[in-house]
């Protein structure tokens, strides 16, 4: 039921409420057979935090089977005020169901007063996913990374999703992905508790540096083409793109640094 023709009654979920108006709207609401198609993917993204916050990267290639379909797509998106979701699998479905995404926190925000809680957000987005299965049985899946700075704990947070819409929180650090096994090994190595923004951020395209390194479907940094990693910043002040003109700048001196040990920086044994 409507009221006022704009509000499901009793309901303050928006996809709930496109689910009974307009369902063929949903990302979902695809049918027939895909099996076989050529679709693009994107790969990798990795989100870790630090004191003060959580950033999250994104390298910038998509791919279409084995073939590079895009080289600077965008993987990392705000999703409201203190948020964002970084997109990895079937780049269609997945930028689609991060704007409904975005929609219903805004919705949520409008009929409620107040914003989510971040392990609300966290909920709806499993939702969103779960919803998803079925594309995701027929090879269309859809595994974001999710990251807020929640205002009430005073700091960053991660969360991990499976196709089934299961949520995990990542304490540290996280990286899903083709190239996700490749960037979490690095962050094992690089990662500190005390880092700062700077650190975190250099830290984050390191790793997507080494998933690039050892993964196809992910890009490294474009020397000729300029095109280096995008990466996002939330704190208590809120979400803001990291400067490009200074990724790119942390990028040179990554790769500068790995003209000398190609296998990049060594932590210490003990």
């Amino acid at each position: 039921m409507l009221d006022g023709g704009f509000r499901a009654v009793g309901s303050s979920s928006f996809t709930e409420f496109l689910a009974t108006q307009a369902p063929d709207l949903l990302p979902n609401a695809a049918v027939g057979s895909v099996s076989g198609l050529d679709v693009t993917h994107g790969t990798t993204i990795v989100a870790a935090t630090f004191d003060g916050g959580v950033v999250m990267g994104g390298d910038r290639r998509a791919t279409m089977g084995n073939v590079i379909a895009q080289r600077d797509i965008q993987k990392v998106f705000p999703t409201d005020e203190f948020s964002c979701v970084g997109i990895a699998g079937t780049a269609g479905i997945a930028v689609e169901m991060t704007r409904l995404f975005q929609v219903e926190l805004e919705h949520y925000e409008k009929i409620e007063g107040t914003t989510l809680s971040t392990d609300g957000k966290a909920n709806r987005l499993a939702t969103l996913i779960r919803g998803n299965l079925g594309m995701a049985m027929q090879g269309l899946a859809v595994v974001p990374l999710f990251a807020a700075y929640d205002l009430q704990a005073q700091c960053g947070r991660i969360f991990a999703f499976d196709v089934t819409g299961n949520k995990n929180e990542e304490r540290t650090f996280h990286s899903v992905g083709s190239g996700s096994t490749f960037a979490r090994g690095s962050l094992k190595k690089l990662y500190r508790r005390d880092m700062s923004e700077t650190d975190a951020v250099t830290a984050v395209i390191q790793a997507l540096y080494d998933a690039a390194d050892d993964d196809t479907a992910t890009g490294g940094p474009d020397l000729t083409r300029r095109i280096f990693p995008l990466v996002s910043v939330i704190t208590a002040d809120g979400y803001r793109a990291w400067d490009e003109s200074k990724t790119a700048a942390i990028a040179d001196v990554v790769i500068g640094g790995r003209m000398q040990s190609p296998d990049g920086p060594s932590a210490p044994l003990t």
